[in-house]
């Protein structure tokens, strides 16, 4: 018979890796900053540093409330249903696994609808990619928990759907890097390198929205997102932000949003707005005619 999860014994048997790991984190990202100006390699941009670091703290004290109210969810989903997976290192594993697909679906979908792209952008508006940039978190991002919600209906219990998350964001941590160039071809075929990922940050053209996976690179050749990294990237978005303020740099294109939905004359404009790829709502230019009606113009 199923045993109900209580919050203490989540909270008792799981560990906040990422609270604890935070200052290796950043002592790592303070190393290769020491590394990369001895060597004289430019990676890293003093006021972009601080930048990534400001947005990534706030991140991580708001992420207190927004991650409590997540697993308060996550317990009773899992609380909810009638079945649940037993626990030890195969299906540890393979919770693993189904998360890392969710995280692929999730990034995938927060690059091709505007309203998720607000909530992702942050982590692309920087024009330098090193171990900081991996600091560089939304505030709104909260938003998106609803995709992991499947690992609770399948039954996987609380705690190691708490710890394989983190173990998830560390991961991903590792692979926001130019030190490190090629990873043996085995590993390059399962897992995500920090060659697959410096191309995801890449703004060239054959770079933009490829290699979405978060630690197995599999999803993105399955998926025909996979692209092998080429010429040196150029980093940022395609419209960058000429600024380091970092509150801008988090809700710009919320704001861009909203101001077009000021705009909007319909539902259906409405529903454009927030659900078409960031692309195609970039080129529609918004504007209010006199009488009142919704003109769209593409540029």
């Amino acid at each position: 018979m199923k045993t109900t999860v209580q919050l203490n014994e989540v909270l008792q048997n799981s560990p906040n890796l990422i609270l604890y790991g935070a200052p290796i984190l950043i002592g790592l990202a303070l190393i290769e900053l020491i590394l990369t100006i001895k060597d004289k390699k430019g990676l890293y941009e003093g006021k972009d540093f601080l930048t990534s670091l400001f947005i990534g703290l706030v991140h991580l004290v708001e992420g207190i409330f927004t991650k409590s109210a997540f697993f308060l969810l996550v317990l009773w989903i899992y609380n909810t249903v009638p079945w649940s997976i037993p626990v030890n290192w195969a299906t540890s594993i393979l919770c693993y696994i189904v998360l890392d697909f969710l995280r692929y679906v999730s990034h995938r979908l927060s690059h091709e609808i505007n309203f998720l792209w607000a909530t992702h952008v942050t982590h692309h508006n920087s024009t330098n990619f090193n171990l900081s940039t991996a600091f560089r978190q939304s505030w709104t991002q909260g938003i998106k928990i609803i995709f992991y919600l499947p690992v609770s209906f399948l039954g996987f219990h609380p705690v190691v759907f708490y710890i394989v998350h983190q173990l998830a964001l560390l991961y991903s941590f590792s692979v926001h890097t130019k030190m490190i160039k090629k990873l043996p071809k085995w590993y390059s075929y399962l897992f995500v390198t920090p060659s697959h990922h410096r191309v995801h940050h890449g703004r060239n053209r054959k770079y933009l929205d490829k290699n979405y996976g978060s630690t197995f690179i599999i999803w993105d050749r399955i998926f025909n997102t996979f692209q092998e990294e080429e010429e040196e990237p150029v980093y940022g978005i395609l419209d960058q932000p000429k600024t380091y303020n970092p509150v801008f740099l988090v809700f710009h294109v919320w704001i861009d949003i909203f101001k077009k939905i000021g705009c909007a004359n319909s539902f259906k404009e409405v529903f454009d707005i927030l659900f078409k790829p960031p692309g195609e709502v970039k080129k529609a230019n918004y504007t209010r005619q006199t009488n009142s009606k919704l003109s769209v113009k593409m540029e």
